[in-house]
């Protein structure tokens, strides 16, 4: 039965649109006993939910089949939540109030380390048990996808299986093995043994064996699973008619994946090795995609999303072929995660066609040595060539993202992002600019968290009191120049180190910080630390072996079972050229071998 909210509980919520759905292009379905019943799960607050291309892929796959639905469940918030609870009322679909309980499958993208609590809070409000032991055949099953998944370990005691790669590629095989199980009414272990056949699933509760009763490995896993990649990017599924919010959220325009993947390896950049390799869609296709989502949608901008957006072949081509439909239209073209090394008059006279919008160029290290050491393969010359060119074309508006602990970093490195942020201050001053307007110029840092699947992965986090030292640091410097500050949590970085390299073990402690009161930590507002650190202690876990320990070359990882096809030893090599300070070359310009070019897509494979 569909779940009824009062006028009453909605009208003493924040945004209550968050939870009524019927938005423009959302697609209602009846829910039939044959039918395979899918519920899209983000765990986290609508407006970061919408925001997701990949969650709108899915969505459109799956609601183009007549013999499934999908529809969308997202974390409630703080105040819902409340409202939930003091009145009975479970989680809920936002399509048709279907109670979670009621799908099939539900199935949750891991985005973020630290929304990880949210998803044990939604299965408690659905009703549903948190640990996969406790779910008999009556409940759904919990399937995960996402980047997170290329070290699942963490959540391995709370989700059925995990899909490792790109979902719309496997999507209809685990819909049509669902399919299979509930017309033979199968048991849930014998639909996950079905689910395991499936290219790119983990079944955890499969790999028990390999575990000891803490969660620590006690033997080598003798099987890989690969991850899944749609290798022609024009072929793939896009949403024609995509969904729009009633209200405003984090992303709201159009976006059209040019491409996935990322040529550049940047030896911190867990998404430009996992994703690899570079899959591009060609410009008439991308066109045509534009074209069909305005028409369904009435926005006026579109986003070109990808890694780096201006590594993109045929960029040129592109923009000059969309900027034939929107600027009569008067909407507006957004060219997000640009290089300050590629950066043009040409490009940068396009992107204010309609409207002018502030720029923003990552850096990442305030040094060149820092710079060679992480491979970002940008000059100070190139950045401060990029700010001229955005000062003379009028921009008045500038972000720059750097990251703290970095392996290497020395305070001289520090100091050489406010270094770096004085000489842009001042072009801007010799263009003349600041008699006008004075230039707004901000300088962002969070600290870097070792992530799997990188030439880092071993590198441990610096300490607690180092992290302090040096964003104190940097922002007395920065102070005395007057620029603009923003800084990421150190403690919440330290979170985020823990859970990222963890394994089994770390499970307990994520459901003990829930039992405290943790959910939505990703949010500064709900953060807790000394709760993270509470569970810790009483789940009898070292922290530092996860966050501050340097992991040897030969060390088994938790995650050394999955296969991204990248090898292990390019990853090494890697590490090794950071301590030499030597860069590499960009994939485009120089195959170097990864592995990953036996997949037999992208640019990887034009080069053998």
């Amino acid at each position: 039965m569909p779940v009824k909210i009062s006028d009453d509980i909605l009208m003493k919520v924040e945004k209550p649109a968050r939870y009524t759905g019927g938005e423009v292009n959302s697609v209602i379905k009846v829910h039939k006993a044959e039918t395979v019943k899918f519920a899209f799960c983000f765990p986290d607050v609508y407006e970061v939910a919408m925001s997701h291309l990949g969650g709108q892929i899915l969505y459109s796959i799956i609601n183009n089949r007549e013999d499934a639905l999908c529809e969308r469940i997202f974390a409630p918030w703080t105040d819902m939540e409340s409202k939930m609870r003091d009145n009975g009322i479970p989680l809920f679909s936002l399509e048709t109030k279907t109670p979670a309980s009621d799908f099939d499958i539900l199935g949750f993208t891991l985005q973020y380390e630290m929304s990880y609590t949210n998803i044990l809070n939604m299965l408690d409000l659905a009703g549903i048990p948190i640990n996969r032991r406790d779910r008999g055949d009556d409940y759904p099953l919990i399937c995960a996808g996402g980047p997170c998944v290329f070290n699942p370990e963490p959540l391995t005691d709370v989700i059925d299986f995990f899909l490792i790669g790109e979902g719309e590629e496997k999507i209809n095989m685990i819909l049509d093995a669902t399919k299979n199980a509930k017309k033979k009414n199968m048991s849930k272990a014998g639909c996950l043994d079905m689910m395991s056949d499936i290219e790119g699933i983990y079944v955890p509760g499969l790999f028990d064996e390999y575990y000891d009763s803490t969660g620590k490995r006690i033997k080598e896993i003798d099987r890989k699973i690969k991850k899944v990649l749609v290798k022609d990017m024009d072929k793939a599924p896009y949403p024609k008619k995509p969904i729009v919010p009633f209200i405003k959220i984090i992303h709201d325009r159009t976006m059209i994946e040019i491409f996935r993947g990322c040529m550049r390896g940047c030896r911190f950049c867990q998404a430009g090795f996992t994703y690899r390799p570079v899959r591009e869609k060609s410009p008439d296709v991308l066109v045509k995609e534009a074209k069909t989502k305005l028409e369904a949608t009435g926005y006026d901008e579109i986003s070109l999303a990808s890694l780096s957006t201006s590594d993109y072949c045929a960029l040129g081509e592109l923009t000059d072929k969309l900027l034939e439909i929107t600027e009569p239209l008067n909407i507006s073209l957004s060219l997000p995660s640009l290089r300050a090394d590629n950066f043009s008059i040409e490009l940068m006279e396009k992107v204010q066609k309609v409207r002018k919008s502030g720029l923003t160029f990552a850096p990442e290290a305030g040094t060149q040595r820092l710079r060679d050491v992480i491979n970002k393969n940008i000059t100070e010359e190139d950045m401060l060539n990029t700010a001229s060119i955005a000062f003379k074309g009028g921009w008045t508006s500038l972000k720059l993202y750097f990251m703290l602990g970095l392996p290497t970093e020395t305070m001289e490195d520090v100091e050489g992002i406010a270094n770096l942020a004085w000489k842009i201050k001042q072009i801007y001053k010799e263009h003349g600019n600041s008699q006008r307007k004075p230039l707004n110029l901000t300088i962002s840092t969070a600290f870097f968290v070792p992530k799997p699947f990188t030439p880092f992965q071993w590198e441990p986090q610096i300490s607690i009191d180092e992290m302090v030292k040096r964003q104190r640091y940097l922002g007395e410097l920065l102070k005395k120049s007057k620029i603009k500050y923003n800084w990421h949590d150190y403690k919440l970085s330290r979170m985020e180190g823990i859970i990222s390299r963890g394994d089994r073990s770390i499970g307990p402690v994520i459901q003990k910080a829930w039992e405290k009161g943790c959910r939505f930590d990703g949010w500064a507002e709900y953060f807790d630390y000394n709760k993270w650190m509470e569970a810790i202690e009483e789940c009898g876990i070292d922290a530092d072996e996860f966050a501050c320990k340097n992991r040897s070359d030969h060390e088994i990882l938790p995650w050394d079972f999955i296969d991204i096809g990248v090898n292990k030893g390019f990853l090494l090599d890697e590490r090794y050229k950071a301590y030499k300070e030597i860069t590499s070359e960009n994939c485009r310009e120089n195959c170097l071998a990864c592995g990953v070019a036996s997949y037999g897509a992208g640019i990887c494979f034009e080069h053998n």
